[in-house]
């Protein structure tokens, strides 16, 4: 009796893979919802670009599916995952027995896959006569893989596929067990009783980023230290995977994750191989013979769309310019809302939004009118410049502060930002640039780019060199110039305070340097001077 038992083990241990293999497959339904949450590219730098070719962000989908289990174990088919799956971050939840076993599909639906799980079984070849127009159909047997020449045999034979001169078409009955056109992910799981679940199938997927946009449009006849300007912001948000994801709940995070994972690496998408059909030599073995293949004329070419200074083709019809205008006025309009996570921050899109294939996505999340802002003119005049000799134009700045009392006040992500000014002629471009992300409650500063109408010297008088070792005060003066017809408000940067020591003059620690602020008169001069001796040590 114990001698039975002791056969039995290795018997059964024998059978369990092919038990396994056994399970039944039961398709999961489509997503029923959808969430996408997507997260920035953690190594790209503040004011890199985000590349729309080979974005290196990443996204947690989470899709809820309905299953309908038999009793006993079954492996359970997720048809339509990202391509860029992270397979090992997946998680299941609502299903009765856990999870046993992790799959993920390693080929998508394609000629060369199609062969190999073809081989062995019949096919219908079909050839077309160029002479006659006729087709000829007859079944045949498929004999090789599709890694070189397809080898068929018929009833005359073996022969391979494209050597003999006609054109040939392949038929498939069916398509191979566990081929999909989309990427598939597949678990083994256990329910003694069977039933109907919701399941939600929780995943991290590679190939996503997103940006922030900003455009500044500053009001006509501002003074420099009242200046109003209106901020637009947009998310722009990156899915180069090869899947849609219809009326999901959108979100993006802003802020810096530690992440320490090679999600590229981990993602390994599944591949679509193609076919490829090697003819054999006809003729001699030693050189062989150029098979003809004929010329086919070329397809004609894609209707053109037509299009002039006043009207659009569009689907068959006419759109004149106004009405498209007013059609994209009258669109309602939907704004991300700004939610807390952790020291992170969120972006949620209010109404459900297709996050398409290859595609971008762009979702308003802030529109303020009239924020309160002023425009700084900034010299450099530390003691490194002792010997100039020559006016240089200022910096401009435009700041404001983050709040409700100028106008704002919420997180806003880093980006580029667009300026325009408002004048006679319509709204011009002044400057772009990029901004840091900046917390509700700080001082947020845009740079403007030089001004040619507000100019600084700074110099050491009678040309002392603060750097000759003596350790004494040299007096310093700063000339400015401007040219607006309004006060300029100046700032200037004397040096940093671990290195020099200063007298002579109010100053202030701004951001690590001491400054110097002074209005300079509308069409006027103004000058300052001062001490500073350096520290030494």
């Amino acid at each position: 009796m114990a001698r039975s038992a002791l056969l039995f083990l290795p018997l059964l241990a024998l059978a369990s893979p092919s038990l396994a293999q056994e399970r039944p497959v039961v398709e999961a339904s489509a997503p029923e919802s959808l969430a996408v949450t997507v997260y920035r590219d953690p190594n790209r730098r503040e004011g890199q670009a985000m590349d729309a070719n080979w974005p290196r962000g990443f996204a947690m989908i989470s899709e809820t599916r309905t299953v309908n289990l038999p009793p006993g174990e079954s492996r359970i088919r997720f048809e339509g995952v990202a391509e860029g799956m992270v397979s090992v971050s997946a998680i299941v939840t609502g299903l009765p027995g856990g999870t046993i076993e992790k799959n993920r599909n390693a080929d998508l639906l394609s000629p060369a896959a199609l062969v190999d799980g073809t081989l062995g079984n019949r096919v219908t070849i079909t050839r077309t006569n160029p002479g006659t127009g006729e087709a000829a159909s007859e079944e045949a047997i498929v004999r090789t893989r599709a890694d070189g020449g397809l080898v068929l045999q018929t009833a005359q034979g073996y022969e391979v596929v494209r050597c003999s001169g006609l054109p040939e078409r392949l038929t498939f009955d069916r398509v191979p067990d566990g081929l999909s056109s989309d990427p598939i992910f597949s678990i083994d799981t256990r329910d003694a009783s069977g039933g109907t679940y919701t399941v939600t199938l929780t995943y991290l997927a590679w190939g996503f980023d997103w940006e922030a946009s900003y455009v500044a449009t500053m009001h006509e006849g501002r003074d420099a230290g009242d200046v109003r300007f209106d901020l637009t912001s947009w998310l722009t948000i990156l899915n180069d995977n090869g899947q849609s994801f219809e009326g999901a709940e959108l979100m993006a995070v802003a802020g810096t994750l530690n992440v320490t994972s090679d999600f590229e690496d981990l993602a390994d998408p599944p591949t679509a191989r193609p076919l490829r059909l090697t003819c054999y030599p006809i003729g001699s073995t030693a050189a062989g013979t150029p098979v003809p293949r004929p010329d086919y004329p070329p397809p004609p070419p894609a209707p053109m769309a037509y299009a002039d200074e006043e009207r659009i083709m569009m689907s068959g019809a006419v759109v004149n310019r106004e009405m498209m205008a007013d059609s994209v006025a009258a669109l309602p309009q939907v704004m991300a809302a700004e939610e807390q996570l952790g020291d992170l921050k969120l972006y949620r899109v209010p109404v459900p939004v297709d996050v398409n294939a290859q595609g971008l996505k762009q979702v308003a999340f802030l529109r303020e009118e009239a924020v309160e802002g002023s425009l700084v003119y900034e010299a450099d005049c530390s003691p490194w410049n002792y010997a100039d000799t020559q006016f240089v134009p200022t910096d401009m700045t435009l700041e404001t502060v983050n709040d409700e009392d100028h106008g704002l006040g919420v997180a806003l992500p880093t980006g580029t930002v667009s300026i325009f000014e408002r004048g006679p002629h319509g709204e011009l471009l002044v400057g772009e640039e990029v901004i840091r992300d900046y917390a509700s409650g700080q001082d947020v500063e845009i740079a403007l780019g030089q001004s040619h109408q507000v100019y600084t010297r700074c110099r050491a008088v009678d040309e002392e060199d603060p750097f000759d070792g003596k350790a004494r005060w040299v007096e310093f003066r700063a000339s400015v110039t401007n040219a607006n017809p309004t006060p300029a408000p100046v700032r200037l940067n004397i040096g940093s305070p671990g290195q020099w020591e200063f007298r002579d003059v109010r100053e202030r620690l701004k951001d690590g340097q001491r400054i110097i602020e002074l209005d300079v008169p509308a069409n006027g001069t103004r000058e300052v001077r001062w001490r500073v001796r350096r520290i030494s040590g």
